[in-house]
């Protein structure tokens, strides 16, 4: 004989709550949204380790999709550098923690890639990811977003495989869908 474990009432009642803790926990909800950074229409800017970097307007996009939010901005070229910013269970103007418990999903990744002219089929890619363990990298601040634009800030220290650490600060976005 099998037991279902959300029958009747009472299992209903559970697994409704335990549906709604797992979908909030991915947010830190901030209703004012705050400044939007200085990144210009169509890019994503940061500073690593010091070093401004700025993504191209054409290489630059996000998609919202069945309650996700994917950014993603690259400088081009044969020597670039991109950011890549996921948030799962995107809600709107808020704060996302990247890392910092089981329940939250939101990563954020630094892509170095270089390119030999002479070997083009042979990239040189570097990348260091957030979080790396159990506590929290940074977070993804959505200060405005439309059906047609989203505005933000972020911050995250990220992990190559080798160990090798990158501070990604005064990050901003602005970006049509």
């Amino acid at each position: 004989m099998t037991k279902k474990i959300f029958s009747g009432k009472f299992g209903m009642i559970c697994f409704g709550m335990l549906v709604s803790v797992l979908m909030l926990s991915s947010c830190k909800k901030d209703d004012t949204g705050g400044p939007s950074g200085s990144a210009a229409e169509g890019t994503i800017q940061a500073s690593v380790n010091g070093k401004t970097v700025t993504s191209l307007k054409i290489a630059t996009f996000a998609n919202r999709i069945s309650g996700n939010l994917a950014i993603q901005g690259n400088t081009g070229g044969t020597s670039s550098e991109a950011f890549s910013l996921l948030i799962t269970s995107e809600n709107g103007v808020g704060t996302y923690p990247i890392g910092g418990g089981a329940n939250i999903a939101n990563i954020a990744a630094y892509i170095k890639t270089e390119i030999d002219l002479s070997n083009p089929g042979s990239p040189k890619t570097e990348t260091w990811q957030a979080p790396y363990d159990a506590t929290q990298a940074g977070e993804i601040k959505i200060t405005e977003i439309s059906t047609t634009n989203v505005k933000g800030t972020f911050y995250f220290k990220a992990k190559r495989s080798d160990g090798n650490i990158v501070d990604v600060t005064n990050g901003s976005f602005n970006i049509n869908f």
